[in-house]
């Protein structure tokens, strides 16, 4: 009995040190880096003197907090991809979370009037989702927790410093959970210029995902409150709502770009935020008792990288360079150069 105990106990001390050890030798930051002449370096601290620094807005703590922008996009890799992905999956989410924030930290990118005294925000609606490594691995449980901060960890070091740009200058690396099949133009998305290296591309295998898709139901009555709300002079004949719905024009990637409803034209874009659905990719169907069935295919805008897409692609046998380069046209993986520095 007293060697069974034993052996428990040795095993739990296994268990619980050995990871922790590997994770603090993997979370180191080592080796030289590149950056833009706008991003400065910080060495007020041990981490090497070419560790790049970002202030990043605490949306939820109305804070901004200084971080090692490389653990920084460990807590991003961990809000904004699943850690089962594939590891290829996460170091092109980690590249592409890298070059979101440097660019958005050189002012190439970004809205002004949010947070002008923050580079980023943890606010996945504005910029890129942020969480802690504590409450990641609080969410991932016991038994996962220690194996996938390990894995997150994984993807940043070995991409460490990568960034992507088009034409020397880093891009705006736009992404999303799930295409439905399909990427966007960003012109077809948001109104303003097109972009070379965000064009629509087909994106595979992503109906094996659950994120492919989702059906709502609302009533009528529902429905057309809801469009009165927002478009209070709309005029919709009484009857079968669906008779009163004429479908404009759809995009490359199957997405509807704008609908007549009554007497009012309304975008795809904000068709979608009315009813929270999922994507602009969508079919209305009538049902009985007065209900209609919303059927969305996708999770997200559609333009740039599919998270979903990468991760076939991955398990596939894609590398992380390869597949960046698959949904964003014509770009290069570069590494930053910290040597020269403001």
């Amino acid at each position: 009995m007293k060697k069974v105990i034993s052996y428990i106990l040795l095993m739990a001390i296994i268990v619980v040190l050995v990871p922790f050890a590997v994770i603090q030798l993997n979370g180191k930051e080592e080796g030289p880096v590149q950056v833009p002449d706008k991003i400065k370096s910080d060495t007020s601290t041990e981490k090497p003197e070419t560790a790049i620094t970002i202030n990043v807005y605490m949306h939820t703590q109305k804070k901004t907090v200084k971080m090692y922008l490389e653990d920084y996009i460990k807590g991003v890799l961990a809000a904004e991809m699943p850690a089962e992905f594939d590891i290829e999956a996460l170091k092109a989410q980690a590249v592409a979370a890298r070059t979101y924030a440097l660019g958005r930290a050189a002012k190439l990118y970004g809205s002004a009037g949010v947070h002008d005294e923050a580079d980023v925000c943890t606010d996945h609606t504005h910029c890129q989702a942020w969480i802690s490594k504590e409450q990641a691995m609080k969410n991932w449980g016991l038994l996962s927790s220690f194996k996938y901060w390990n894995k997150i960890t994984r993807a940043v070091n070995e991409t460490q410093g990568q960034v992507i740009e088009y034409n020397k200058v880093l891009i705006n690396p736009l992404f999303h959970s799930n295409s439905g099949g399909h990427t966007e133009n960003v012109e077809d998305v948001w109104d303003g210029t097109s972009e070379p290296y965000l064009k629509g591309v087909k994106s595979m295998g992503e109906d094996k995902f659950r994120e492919y898709e989702s059906t709502v139901e609302l009533s009528e009555t529902e429905m057309i409150k809801t469009l009165k709300k927002t478009n209070p002079k709309i005029i919709i004949n009484s009857g079968n709502l669906l008779k009163n719905i004429k479908i404009n024009g759809y995009s490359s990637g199957n997405r509807i770009l704008s609908m007549n409803i009554g007497n009012v034209k309304i975008k795809g874009t904000d068709f979608r935020k009315m009813f929270n659905l999922k994507s602009t990719n969508f079919k209305l169907k009538k049902l009985a008792g007065g209900k209609i069935s919303i059927t969305t295919y996708g999770y997200g805008h559609g333009v740039g990288m599919s998270q979903c897409g990468a991760n076939y692609m991955a398990q596939k046998g894609s590398g992380y360079k390869e597949i960046l380069k698959y949904y964003y046209k014509g770009v290069e993986i570069t590494k930053l150069d910290l040597s020269k520095k403001n």
